[in-house]
């Protein structure tokens, strides 16, 4: 029987970064001069996978969002998988954004990449949706490398992981 090799493309953050750059970008932005006696919350729900900023304006909005994103960036998180919503107006003049943090390729995004790869017309390469992943098969690790390369060059919206090889 033929030796096949494969491997499962994921997509993920690691949480306890985020919650340490939510805290670097808290303790800068407090400190700073032109957010002095401003409505400012940087609020994490972790279970939810979701970031709240509320603040003053939409100017303080970006500000905190430049921060934050520089923190994140610094820390390896990758900001593809931040997905900022609408700013929305809240109480006392005040804006407020809610930021989804993607953990699972999305369904439709799965079946983009099995089509991509289907669509390149690979020999002998097989992929399959298992859950919030995809696994790619083939009969060699080179194919396998040339898939990653194809995957890697492509705008997916969210930041993909290649792991699980066998």
């Amino acid at each position: 029987m033929a030796k096949s090799e494969s491997f499962d493309v994921t997509t993920g953050v690691d949480l306890q970064e985020v919650d340490n750059a939510i805290n670097q970008a808290r303790k800068e932005l407090t400190n700073r001069f032109d957010f002095k006696n401003v409505v400012l919350e940087i609020n994490y729900d972790r279970e939810a996978g979701k970031i709240g900023i509320h603040t003053a304006d939409d100017f303080k909005l970006e500000s905190v969002w430049q921060s934050l994103s520089q923190r994140l960036a610094a820390r390896n998180v990758p900001l593809k998988n931040m997905q900022r919503g609408k700013m929305e107006e809240a109480s006392g003049g005040t804006v407020r954004q809610e930021i989804t943090i993607v953990q699972a390729i999305d369904s439709e995004t799965a079946r983009k990449i099995v089509k991509h790869l289907k669509d390149q017309k690979l020999k002998k390469i097989q992929s399959s949706i298992q859950g919030d992943t995809v696994r790619i098969s083939g009969p060699s690790r080179n194919d396998l490398q040339d898939v990653i390369r194809m995957l890697k060059s492509e705008d997916w919206g969210i930041e993909l992981k290649f792991g699980n090889y066998r």
